[in-house]
Formats: structure tokens, sequence, C-alpha cells
């Protein structure tokens, strides 16, 4: 039974030697794999979300809310969290050399872990479902337009304190 011509330049089977030639069980030095190249980035956000969620956590147990209340623990977080993306926005892209886990680590992980859109909107339906209307429609509307302008309010003290009133790369484009 023939499976074809043989390679004379392919190791023997059973060998242990991969198709590339490579040892598998030796450590190949050298760039790390995509694949490991995005764990150690999933790792910083991970890391990131668990310091978020802490901080988030003790926030929410210091500030305890009472049924048919205005949430200020949900609303201060959120809108903390929102001032702290605008400041990192204009570090990351304007005032810092680009960094492989800044953003992972402090954007997604830390104010993903901080911030809380799930509570939110928890403490939304349970405003609703106590028949607290007005209550309600002032919480949506005052977290949506103030984190809005908690952002914008954390890129302008930074591009104030920083001395950067344009983004890098804006002035002059041709593109």
């Amino acid at each position: 039974m023939s499976h074809g011509p043989i390679d004379p330049d392919s190791p023997p089977a059973g060998s242990g030697v991969g198709l590339d030639g490579e040892q598998p069980d030796v450590f190949r030095a050298g760039r790390p794999s995509r694949r490991d190249r995005r764990l150690d980035v999933l790792a910083a956000i991970a890391l990131g979300g668990g310091l978020g969620s802490v901080a988030r956590y003790l926030i929410a147990t210091a500030m305890p809310v009472h049924a048919g209340h205005f949430p200020w623990a949900t609303f201060l977080i959120n809108l903390s969290g929102s001032f702290a993306l605008g400041i990192l926005m204009v570090f990351v892209l304007d005032v810092w050399p680009p960094r492989r886990y800044v953003r992972p680590f402090v954007g997604i992980g830390i104010l993903g872990g901080y911030t809380t859109f799930s509570t939110f909107a928890v403490e939304l339906r349970g405003l609703a479902g106590n028949g607290a209307w007005a209550l309600t429609g002032a919480y949506a509307l005052s977290s949506l337009v103030g984190g809005v302008a908690a952002v914008w309010c954390g890129i302008a003290l930074v591009r104030l304190i920083a001395g950067r009133p344009v983004r890098r790369g804006e002035k002059g484009r041709s593109t």
C-alpha cells in the first residue's frame, strides 16, 4: 500500500519533529505567537477588570441605595468613570507614546469593571417599577448627559493642563 512519494527532506515518522522541522517540545525563541499576544492582553484586561470591580463594590457598599431614592453610588461611579475615560483618551492618544497594555488594562479593564451599565439599567427598572417616573427620567437623563459631559470635561482638563488644545495629527493633515 503506497501513500504517495516520500519527501527526503521530511523528518521520519514518530521522530517528534514537526512538519516545519522544529521540535514541538522545545521552547522557541523569538516573537510570541498571535495567540500568546492576545492572551497577555486578555490577562491585562482581566486584572484591570478585577481592580475596577472591587473599587465599584467598595463605593456601592459605602453608599447603599434605598428603594425609591436616587441611586447616588451608581451615578457617581458612572460619571467619575466617564471623566477618567476622557482623561485616559487624551493621555493615550496625545501625550504618552504608544504602549501595548495601557488601553486594555485601564480603559477596558479598570474602567470597564468600575463603570456599570447593568446596575444602571436594573436601578432604572426598579425606580419605574415603584412608579417613580419622574425620578426614573431624571436618573436616566442626568446619567446620559452627565456621562457625556464628564468625558468632555476630562478631555478638556487634560488638554488644558498638558497644553495640547489640538489632537496630534489633526493640524496640517492632508489625508
